[in-house]
């Protein structure tokens, strides 16, 4: 299995596999959809959440998150499968192609523990950081053989940093945050002998396991049979180049401000419909996209655009529920435009490009999507980023500081250095709440020192705020 970041900062103590409960016979194989499949020449999803110090040993801790996420992968009992791969053959035995699905047999997920010197201040995230995730180096594919889902508790001189390494062709983001947010619920309410009513947790809705095809959520889901007797050729392990990463924080008036800006301009413009429909969103992707292709001086007619990752599920007709188990996401992608018309035709026409890509990401583009992949798959990674173009990646609606497992919310929400590539944006809700967002940005060594002279840019970001101390709530 592919160890923790090399590091003398940090040393692995221990390892623990963690299974749900028996199932009964058979074992139920799930197969994996086209959403899925893409992910497999992907790195594993590389989460974190800093807490403080628990108020128990470590034993205990240790204990306590174990006992927890046994219970927590009786209903999500897929995270503790691995991959299997089928051929499928014609009446003659010839290999028509192959199906990748979750083979459910209660395999087990991994709990790492491992303790590390305390991460030194620094503008930039520190290169300690990304020894704080299990599975450095491993792509989806891997699933066939490592766990899908490994989590790395790691003791830092002033507090604990849960790192999550997980298998993004077993689910996105959503699902992802979903089941960390139910384990910690099962981890929290533990702690607490009889919590009086108030302070009772409603139980979250089961996931729905059942995976969606284009003709809806059927049972059993059919399985995706792709032309090649396996899928091993097709998997690329690609280092990205070297990179810096800063986290920076918007305030909800910044956002407000920059979404003002741009209704400014657009009903400047005789836009207003696109005025009507700006978001922080839109507003704080044009702000990432203008200055980071200023920074990057290309030449005035070089074409980019703006990506972001767009969750399916209430775009679909009939909508997936919330609470469905699996990947629903595309990269939606603005309409090209050379370098030198983005900055001249300001924020906000850029907000409101952004804003069109979004809007007509609907049910027919989905499903047209789905069928051009079928008659073309592809597996994805990190050559497809566009290198004169942004990616907005993560959400900042999802749940990370609401993971309290039993001893107080996080501190600070983090990633290792999976899928990364220059021009990568990570969203987070941001540390102050209120609306408000951190964007993870990584660049090219050079290009982050050009943003850095960019007056725009910075006006926008909140002055740098240190973690609170870890060992204080």
């Amino acid at each position: 299995m592919p160890s923790p970041s090399p590091s003398p900062q940090l040393r692995v103590l221990s390892r623990r596999t963690v299974k749900p409960p028996p199932r009964p016979r058979p074992r139920p194989r799930i197969p994996l959809t086209t959403w899925d499949v893409s992910f497999l020449s992907a790195d594993y999803i590389q989460k974190g959440l800093l807490y403080a110090t628990p108020p128990f040993s470590t034993a205990r801790l240790l204990d306590h998150l174990q006992t927890a996420l046994a219970q927590a992968l009786h209903a999500y009992y897929p995270v503790a499968g691995r991959f299997a791969t089928d051929q499928h053959r014609d009446a003659h035995g010839n290999v028509l192609g192959c199906s990748v699905s979750i083979d459910c047999d209660g395999q087990g997920v991994d709990i790492v523990h491992a303790v590390a010197d305390v991460i030194p201040p620094d503008a930039d995230v520190p290169r300690l950081v990304q020894s704080l995730f299990p599975l450095d180096g491993a792509v989806n594919h891997d699933g066939h053989h490592l766990p899908l889902f490994v989590v790395q508790v790691t003791e830092l001189t002033d507090g604990v940093f849960l790192g999550f390494a997980y298998n993004h062709a077993l689910s996105d983001g959503t699902a992802l945050w979903r089941f960390i947010n139910v384990w910690a619920g099962i981890a929290r309410d533990s702690l607490s002998a009889s919590p009086s009513e108030e302070h009772k947790h409603a139980p979250a809705p089961p996931p729905l396991l059942e995976r969606w095809s284009p003709d809806g959520l059927t049972t059993p889901t059919p399985p995706v049979v792709l032309p090649f007797p396996d899928l091993t050729g097709l998997i690329e392990r690609l280092p990205p180049p070297p990179l810096r990463e800063r986290m920076l924080q918007f305030s909800a008036h910044t956002l407000e401000a920059l979404k003002d800006r741009a209704r400014e301009e657009l009903l400047a413009a005789g836009d207003a419909a696109g005025a009507a429909a700006v978001t922080k969103f839109q507003a704080l992707s044009s702000l990432v996209w203008r200055c980071v292709t200023r920074a990057r001086r290309l030449p005035p007619d070089q074409t980019t655009f703006c990506r972001a990752a767009i969750n399916n599920r209430t775009r679909l007709r009939p909508q997936l529920p919330p609470e469905y188990f699996g990947n629903t996401i595309y990269a939606v992608a603005t309409e090209a435009v050379t370098a030198a018309d983005l900055l001249e035709r300001g924020h906000g026409w850029a907000t409101a490009a952004v804003g069109r890509a979004v809007a007509a990401h609907t049910d027919a583009d989905i499903r047209a999507r789905v069928a051009a992949w079928m008659a073309s798959p592809v597996l994805y990674n990190l050559r497809y980023f566009d290198p004169n173009g942004i990616m907005m990646g993560s959400s900042p609606r999802f749940d990370m500081y609401g993971c309290d497992f039993g001893w107080g919310a996080p501190l600070a929400a983090r990633s290792g250095k999976a899928n990364k590539s220059d021009g990568k944006a990570s969203l987070y809700p941001g540390q102050e709440g209120g609306g408000s967002i951190a964007a993870e940005l990584v660049l090219t060594p050079e290009h982050m020192a050009l943003l850095e002279q960019d007056d725009e840019f910075w006006a926008a970001v909140s002055p740098d705020k240190p973690c609170p101390p870890a060992g204080k709530n």
